[in-house]
């Protein structure tokens, strides 16, 4: 669809497209697709809201930006040639490495205006740029919001309100003829500034002092206070029209002066082209993909460690929600790991789905359902399921002990912790990772300056006092989860993690399970109450000896200690010690040594010897001598026991409390049944009801699919083509106003609809539906019977049906209308 005059508008311009360039549009701001667009005048307006405006220059690259602040300060519309002389300057301050950036920049600038036009922020042929009018306001220059390029007004809008005796005044000072037409005098003014010669022999008549406060206000910004008796240099420049007044107190240097002293450019540092990700060192890929797995692996081993301690149920949960500060040090604690990074694992099992609320009324974290199904699978599919719930999660544990916009403090697991910008920010970092050789580890400040680059107005977000913006802190962030969960390995992108990123999660843990241990079935025992495990364990032998021992020490080994605490744990959920010594006759590769023989059955002979049941609770035991020596032990004073019989006593406290005060006099007690069972305490399983990961929080619309972006353009050229299509008035009618329904009568409407239907021609027609919303339309009939028209929809681009009674009237389109 070419054009054979220049667009005089944005809708003329974007009309002007062909389909694919439209669907491009509408892939970079989906913004303005929702709802869709009528026709392309609504796409237009729509894509100069200010609200859409921001939101696509916050997408722009710093170049693109740059060129875009340019044309804001540049004439409108301007040529090409402005534009790159507003960026490349008029070769006055030439230096030694000038001519090749100015190369740079003339290269580079063709493709960042190509983003500009592509995103509808940039309209007009080269010899006439515009840029559309709601980012020239954003960009412009204004006391209220200095221009990024740090450039003031013209000398035409800072004289607006000037008197013409003041203006005659800055004329003779400046050497310039007199005029008593301020448009003129300004006219005049200005061109004194851009003319490189005379405003050269000015600056060389200034004062010194003068030449410094130009130089102060030249990169801006270039507004500055003043005293009602300026010092000598200021009153120079504002006497020569230098310095023009905003204020009683305010002067600003004007744009064309403040060119001339750049030498016509409008950055002082444009960038064309984005920084290098640096490498700080430079490792062997099979030690980073070593490295890498080994991570992954301690980070599979530490979710399932974390949910097992809340098996039985987890911390409360705080009222305004998450967890509390205590709780989060104890987790910390249990996991042997620094608070913040107890709060990314914490975090990251809540993003997989593995951990939730449990919806009770003393509402606690638990596993869930889920859990028990990952838990089951092979550890590089276990990883796998971590690494892609992080790369979607919108949450952000970084954020966890900071504060929010209203001064509450973050909890992990709490509200107020997604940011719809992370799984972008991840994506890129990995992005820049995976673009280096295999083996490379980047330089951390590079791969932020790159970011910057990237996205330069996320940095507007920065809090107050903050000099990182979020994207660079999220950035930070990911490079040290990358590390954790072994997204990386010593800096540098492992190969797994580049196979889930190009070709899916099956890729991945494929090249993964090669580099994970197998798992073992055996462990050492030592003559010391403790057992070595080389390496990972089977988890039917891990989950048993973690019954059975205590946990020790981690590492490439685990050191597991045997106590009397920890053998009652095993006896408790159901074991005997016939079991305790199979368990670990079959399972140790060294003979059993006599110690821990001995301290199994030790604690199996006084286990059960008490019996704690509910009275509140009472102490049942055959052997009076026991309980005599209770009752005579002064620790037990504050069970409040009594004797109800020979073998038994009552308490005032609840079995759980009796249980323990009795254990911590050295004691062995076993609860029991109202049946007088012992009761076995298995290990807790409290699962949440089913429960679905947290969805992340989009960063604005979806990016639509192909499908949707194709009937997107199909139904917006339809809407265009109902309301743009010439149309043939009957003779007998008025014409037809722009964006008014036709009108013809019953008769006219059913006569020209059958004419139509038996040539085959379209029609513009008028139509109210059943809501009294009335609609332009333009189809091509196919039959008419039985009071309804039934023809080929252009608007909606299908076959319907319409009841004549709804059709206001119709006109014929030109003959070349829908061709």
């Amino acid at each position: 669809m070419g054009m054979t005059t220049p667009p005089r508008t944005l809708a003329e311009a974007l009309r002007a497209r062909d389909d694919e360039s439209l669907a491009g549009l509408l892939r970079a701001r989906p913004d303005l697709l929702t709802p869709v667009p009528g026709d392309i005048t609504q796409l237009a307006t729509r894509a100069g809201t200010r609200a859409s405006v921001v939101r696509a220059l916050e997408h722009l690259d710093r170049f693109a930006l740059q060129t875009a602040e340019a044309l804001a300060v540049a004439p409108d519309p301007a040529p090409y040639e402005t534009l790159l002389g507003l960026l490349t300057g008029d070769g006055r301050d030439d230096g030694e490495h000038r001519g090749d950036a100015d190369t740079a920049i003339g290269d580079a600038l063709p493709a960042a205006l190509t983003t500009l036009r592509e995103q509808a922020l940039v309209w007009g042929e080269d010899d006439r740029l515009r840029l559309v009018r709601t980012a020239r306001e954003l960009l412009a220059p204004s006391p209220q919001h200095p221009s990024p390029t740090g450039l003031g007004p013209t000398v035409a809008e800072a004289t607006a309100g000037m008197s013409p005796g003041r203006l005659q005044d800055i004329l003779a000072t400046a050497g310039l003829p007199a005029t008593h037409d301020p448009v003129s005098a300004v006219t005049s003014l200005s061109a004194l500034f851009t003319d490189r010669a005379r405003m050269g022999e000015l600056l060389d008549t200034a004062p010194a002092e003068a030449l410094s406060v130009l130089d102060r206000l030249v990169w801006g910004p270039p507004y500055g206070e003043i005293t009602p008796n300026p010092t000598p240099p200021v009153k120079w420049l504002r006497d020569r029209g230098l310095l023009l007044p905003v204020s009683t107190r305010t002067v600003v240097l004007p744009r064309e002066a403040a060119l001339h002293l750049r030498a016509g450019r409008a950055h002082r540092v444009p960038e064309p082209q984005p920084p290098a990700v640096e490498a700080v060192a430079n490792r062997d890929p099979q030690a980073v993909d070593s490295a890498a797995a080994g991570q992954a692996f301690l980070a599979v081993g530490t979710v399932e460690e974390l949910l097992k301690s809340w098996n039985g149920g987890g911390p409360a949960i705080l009222r305004s929600g998450g967890l509390s500060v205590r709780e989060l040090k104890k987790t910390a604690t249990t996991l042997d790991v620094s608070e913040p990074v107890a709060a990314f694992w914490v975090e990251l099992a809540y993003a997989a789905g593995l951990l939730a609320s449990d919806g009770e009324a003393d509402e606690r974290y638990a596993p869930t359902p889920a859990y028990d199904d990952w838990a089951e699978l092979p550890a590089q599919d276990r990883w796998v399921h971590l690494a892609t719930a992080w790369l979607a999660a919108t949450r952000t544990p970084g954020l966890v002990g900071g504060q929010d916009a209203k001064g509450r403090a973050l909890s992990a697991l709490g509200p107020d912790l997604d940011r719809s910008a992370a799984p972008e920010v991840r994506h890129r970092v990995l992005a820049l990772l995976a673009a280096l050789q295999p083996g490379t580890a980047p330089d951390p400040e590079t791969v932020l300056a790159r970011l910057r680059w990237e996205r330069p107005l996320r940095g507007a977000s920065a809090s107050a006092g903050d000099t990182t913006d979020l994207r660079s802190r999220i950035a930070l962030w990911t490079l040290n989860e990358s590390e954790l969960l072994g997204i990386t390995g010593r800096g540098a992108l492992a190969a797994h993690t580049r196979a889930l990123l190009d070709s899916g999660p099956a890729e991945a843990a494929a090249l993964l399970a090669p580099l994970i241990p197998e798992p073992l079935n055996h462990v050492l025992l030592q003559a010391d109450l403790t057992a070595v495990a080389p390496g990972p364990l089977e988890r039917p032998l891990a989950d048993m000896l973690c019954a059975l021992a205590d946990i020790e020490s981690k590492g490439g080994a685990t050191v597991y200690r045997f106590t009397p605490g920890s053998v009652r744990r095993a006896l408790d959920a159901g074991q005997s010690a016939a079991d305790l010594h199979a368990f670990l006759a079959a399972h140790s590769r060294t003979p059993v040594p006599q110690p821990l023989s001995y301290l199994i059955d030790d604690v199996a002979r006084r286990h059960g010897h008490l019996r704690i049941g509910a009275a509140s609770s009472y102490v049942r035991c055959d052997d009076e001598a026991v309980l005599n020596e209770i009752l005579a032990d002064r620790r037990s004073a504050t069970l409040r026991l009594r004797r109800l019989a020979p073998t038994a006593l009552a308490a005032q406290v609840d079995p759980a409390s009796l249980l323990e005060g009795l254990r911590e006099m050295g004691y062995a007690p076993a609860a029991e049944s109202a049946e007088g069972d012992v009761l076995i305490t298995r290990a807790g399983t409290r699962r949440t009801p089913p429960r679905t990961a947290p969805v992340p929080v989009p960063e604005g619309p979806p990016v639509p699919d192909a499908t949707l972006l194709g009937a997107a353009v199909r139904a917006i050229r339809a809407g265009d083509t109902a309301a743009t299509v010439v149309r043939k008035d009957p003779a007998d009618t008025p014409p037809a106003s722009s964006g008014s329904l036709p009108r013809t009568t019953s008769a006219e409407t059913l006569a020209t609809v059958q004419a139509a239907a038996m040539t085959g021609s379209a029609l513009w027609i008028g139509y109210v539906n059943a809501d009294g919303a009335a609609s332009q339309r333009v189809i091509a009939p196919v039959r008419v019977e039985g009071g309804f028209v039934t023809a080929y929809d252009h608007t909606a681009d299908e076959v319907r049906t319409y009841p004549l009674h709804r059709i206001t009237g119709v006109a014929e389109l030109a003959d070349d209308a829908t061709s």
